[in-house]
């Protein structure tokens, strides 16, 4: 823990420095002339307590306030920065409108107030540590980090801006917390993330413990009639949905067609396939259709069960259990190269487009090779390689480049495709169906014990810094 004196002269400095630029973050404004002694302020001791701390710094003056009324204060001091009172009710204020839009209830104030202040505090006392190992997002990757968010909302930025200002948000504030964000989690990578090893005999561990798992599980093949309640209904709407949902339920089981009723009643969106939803795992189910269906038989129906969404009607057509699943699932893959042009200030997405363009009708022509057109005007790392990505398996491109890909022959070309890269043609070389290499599931079981380790290991570093943070929290008339 460091020196306590040290840090009151260091967070007089903050303040003396915050109070000449005129921000918002922990000033005293104080009386220009001394008040007269007859007639003292409410404000006057704390006024009174902020003159000793500016005393031993020179070349600042606090500016005077002409009602001696304290314009904010210090909550928490972090280290060498602090917490202000109103920093606090802003965040606090952010928070509660956030929960309301989300219907979500209010804790006790003073225990929002409570986890609200923690949080400020590890988060001060991590972004001081990202500033001490010179940790800095610049303007240009925050623009794109927040163009991928626009994009991600299907919206453009100014669309996004007006949204967040709508919210009561300034984008600037938007726009900064995005930073923050970005910072932290380059932090987290470098101080944990990178720190993470997972042996291999973990690997062997965690995949006998999934094939054991795998063998006591069942996946069920599902078919469904939905008939929904809409919002608001009366209970005499209600009850009429559920007169429906009887008489498809009477017909079932007088022998009509599943798939007809289901395209005839059913208002789900997989009606027209004849409701059906395909295999699902049964513990991905919601419990009262897994109650009703591990009691039935392939080819039989469950009696009606209510939900939020409306009434159901479930057919189980088959069931099997998972490690089944697994000896039959065969893997499609696919050996693929592109090239890709990116979207710059210099190159419009219509200049990319045409341009990829060109370049199909010349290999349509046989006017050149895939692979020399990649290495010349391709932008993705694989062009040394003539574009070569390797063999590629379901998921692991996004997923208009897969649609794509997987549209196409074994030497064909697709015409310019988009994706959140840029414009990108795509060759299919070859194909083959295997089943999920070994190398493949130890990869999957690497990563799943990464993600299981590092939320522990977040924390376990989160705490530790907050635990080497000097931390003095300032009661209300200081």
């Amino acid at each position: 823990m460091r020196n306590a004196s040290m840090h009151q002269l260091k967070i007089a400095t903050v303040l003396l420095c915050a109070i000449s630029g005129a921000t918002t973050s922990s000033v005293w404004a104080q009386q220009a002339a001394p008040a007269p002694a007859a007639a003292p302020t409410a404000a006057a001791p704390a006024a009174a307590a902020a003159k000793p701390a500016a005393a031993p710094v020179k070349g600042f003056t606090p500016p005077a306030s002409s009602s001696g009324q304290t314009i904010d204060s210090i909550a928490v001091v972090v280290n060498d920065d602090v917490i202000t009172r109103n920093e606090v009710a802003a965040r606090i204020k952010s928070v509660e409108q956030r929960m309301k839009a989300q219907n979500v209830p209010l804790p006790d104030p003073a225990d929002l107030r409570r986890q609200l202040l923690e949080r400020m505090i590890v988060e001060r006392a991590q972004m001081q540590l990202a500033k001490e190992m010179g940790v800095r997002v610049d303007d240009q990757t925050l623009d794109r980090a927040i163009g991928r968010i626009a994009e991600q909302q299907k919206m453009t930025v100014q669309d996004l801006r007006n949204q967040m200002e709508k919210e009561g948000t300034p984008f600037a504030t938007f726009r900064e917390e995005i930073r923050d964000e970005i910072i932290m989690q380059r932090l987290r990578e470098h101080e944990v993330d990178a720190k993470i090893q997972i042996s291999d005999s973990e690997v062997d561990n965690f995949l006998e413990a999934e094939k054991a798992a795998a063998s006591e599980q069942v996946e069920l093949n599902l078919a469904q009639i939905l008939v929904r309640i809409p919002e608001n209904s009366s209970p005499e709407q209600i009850a009429a949905r559920r007169a429906r949902a009887e008489e498809v339920s009477r017909q079932l089981r007088t022998g009509a067609d599943f798939a007809k009723m289901a395209a005839t009643y059913s208002d789900a969106s997989d009606a027209l396939s004849g409701g059906d939803i395909g295999w699902r795992n049964s513990d991905r189910l919601p419990p009262l259709f897994t109650e009703q269906l591990l009691k039935l038989k392939p080819g039989q129906i469950t009696p009606i069960i209510k939900s939020n969404t409306g009434f159901h009607i479930l057919k189980l057509v088959d069931r099997r259990s998972a490690a089944e699943a697994q000896a039959v699932a065969a893997v499609q893959q696919t050996h693929a190269r592109h090239i890709l042009l990116k979207v710059t200030p210099t190159l419009s997405a219509a200049e990319a487009k045409r341009k990829l363009a060109e370049l199909k009708e010349r290999l349509d022509n046989k006017a050149a090779k895939f692979e020399d057109l990649a290495r010349l005007f391709s932008n993705d790392g694989s062009a040394a390689k003539g574009g070569d990505l390797g063999w590629l398996y379901p998921g692991d491109t996004v997923p208009e480049f897969e649609a794509a890909m997987n549209a196409l022959k074994p030497g064909e070309v697709s015409q310019p495709i988009e994706s959140s890269f840029g414009f990108h043609l795509i060759e299919v070389l070859e194909r083959k169906s295997d089943d999920v290499s070994k190398e493949k599931q130890r990869s999957a079981a690497r990563n799943a014990l990464r993600e299981r380790k590092l939320e522990e290991a977040t924390e376990n570093w989160a705490r530790e810094v907050r635990d080497r943070a000097y931390v003095e929290f300032r009661p209300e008339d200081q």
